[in-house]
């Protein structure tokens, strides 16, 4: 049976390899064609409702997929009435490998983080803070400074999120700031997140591409070129809102959160994960995605250690081990898995195959040619940071690793940091701010966001300035 199922699939997959070598390279010019014109139309009007989610409260993976589908529908039907019945799929299955390796490795790292907000190590430590009685402007900096170093670890959105709940507990009447607190946690997760491979999507799509230059790689050791530049980033605009802030101090509040059972060692086992992808790139030449896997399968055999070892009481409830809190429901992996941001797993497919399908009609030829050609790198990779505060940086970097422009490392560092940093430019420019928006409504408004963006300006165009000057060799 085992060998019929094997020869029947093999059978099913089983292409004339001269068919597809003949095929590869062909592709139609379509961007003055009807399809070329309706996949924009399509794209467009998806993009659109992506744009509007805050109003229509439809998740923006919705519109994307159904786009993607249609819009390789469209492209399958013109190939197939040229006789070119393989080049589309070929094209598909490109965009879907590119997808699955950074879909997994996005995966990993939200059970990660999900496992870590079930064993309560973020609510231990916004507790931590709220209880320390701290001023509005030491808690502006503190929670501004916590939002750059964790979002390189835990995405920008968990730590803006984290961030945002101190505040709210803390200043929660105080609107003036908690608006100006939520900018700055804003602008400081997603400055931190440009300088590390784990710290934004943009970044992670640059390092798992394994971009190749005349003067070097860019590996995962590059992106750390940009700390400084991040830093700034945050700084120029914090400084000057700081003097907005109001210099009072409110009643310190009184909570006690305990860690459940396994919450530092699990801390520890994405330490060690994440040493694992990067060995595994680095070392080994594997791609990150298998190094996150190995490391998920840490946290599965530590999940069923906890599950072996829980000493249940009388009613059936785990019980207090070693000075961490027991769970009530032993530990299931497979719950973190749930509770991933799966609307953004699959936006990110739908954005990958859309990109891919316009690319592969021609549009990101044309437009590599206007923007890094006639424009040159510069001008084009700031432009890129700019677009990605009205389009979601995701799209905007996919299409730019789709034209792969020939530039010297110091302009793949640059459109990674003006892809990371530009969503700060308006509110709804990054998932870390359209998520403030929600959990401070009413105080974190579109509109009291863009009333200190030509502040955050200043600190975008200082960030470039101090690249390109600290990082000039890389020119």
């Amino acid at each position: 049976m085992v060998f019929r199922l094997s020869a029947l699939l093999g059978l099913l997959t089983l292409v004339p390899a001269a068919a597809l070598a003949s095929e590869a390279g062909q592709r139609l010019d379509l961007t003055t064609h009807w399809a070329g014109y309706a996949a924009l139309v399509i794209f467009g009007l998806a993009y659109l409702l992506v744009m509007a989610e805050e109003f229509t409260h439809l998740r923006k993976s919705k519109p994307v997929i159904l786009a993607a589908g249609v819009i390789w529908a469209i492209i399958g039907y013109v190939y197939h009435n040229a006789g070119l019945n393989h080049a589309a799929e070929q094209a598909v299955r490109h965009n879907l490998l590119e997808y699955a390796e950074l879909m997994l490795f996005l995966l990993v790292a939200m059970t990660y983080i999900n496992a870590m907000d079930e064993r309560r190590v973020f609510e231990a430590l916004r507790v931590w803070l709220v209880r320390k009685g701290l001023g509005f402007r030491a808690l502006f900096w503190i929670t501004g400074l916590l939002a750059f170093f964790i979002s390189p670890v835990a995405d920008n959105l968990t730590t803006a999120l984290l961030m945002c709940a101190v505040v709210m507990a803390v200043g929660g009447d105080n609107s003036r700031f908690v608006l100006l607190a939520c900018i700055n946690i804003v602008v400081a997760a997603n400055a931190g997140g440009a300088f590390s491979p784990f710290g934004d999507i943009t970044t992670l799509m640059v390092w798992q591409k394994g971009i190749e230059t005349p003067q070097g790689p860019v590996d995962f050791w590059s992106f750390f070129a940009l700390f400084i530049p991040s830093l700034v980033n945050w700084l120029v605009p914090a400084v000057l809102m700081m003097m907005a802030v109001p210099n009072a101090k409110p009643d310190p509040l009184v909570e006690d959160v305990k860690l459940r059972r396994g919450a530092r060692r699990i801390v520890l086992l994405f330490f060690l994960t994440i040493v694992t992808a990067v060995a595994f790139h680095n070392f080994l030449h594997l791609p990150p995605v298998v190094g996150m896997l190995t490391g998920l399968s840490y946290l599965q055999l530590f999940g069923y250690y906890l599950k072996k070892t829980s000493k249940p009481d009388e009613n059936g409830e785990s019980v207090r081990d070693a000075g961490e809190m027991g769970s009530p429901v032993a530990f299931d992996i497979f719950q973190s898995v749930a509770r991933a941001e799966w609307d953004t797993l699959l936006f990110f497919y739908g954005v990958v195959l859309c990109v891919g399908g316009l690319g592969f009609i021609g549009y990101l030829a044309l437009a590599s040619e206007v923007m890094y050609v006639e424009w040159g790198a510069t001008y084009a990779n700031v432009a890129v940071g700019v677009l990605s505060a009205i389009v979601d940086n995701i799209p905007v970097m996919f299409a730019v690793l789709t034209m792969m422009p020939e530039m010297p490392p110091g302009q793949w560092l640059l459109v990674t940091l003006t892809a990371g940093v530009g969503g700060s430019l308006l509110s709804i420019g990054s998932a870390a701010g359209v998520a403030l928006m929600g959990q401070a409504r009413g105080k974190y408004t579109f509109f009291g966001h863009l009333k200190w963006t030509p502040v955050i300006a200043l600190g975008y165009a200082a960030s470039i300035a101090v690249h390109m000057w600290i990082n000039a060799d890389l020119f």
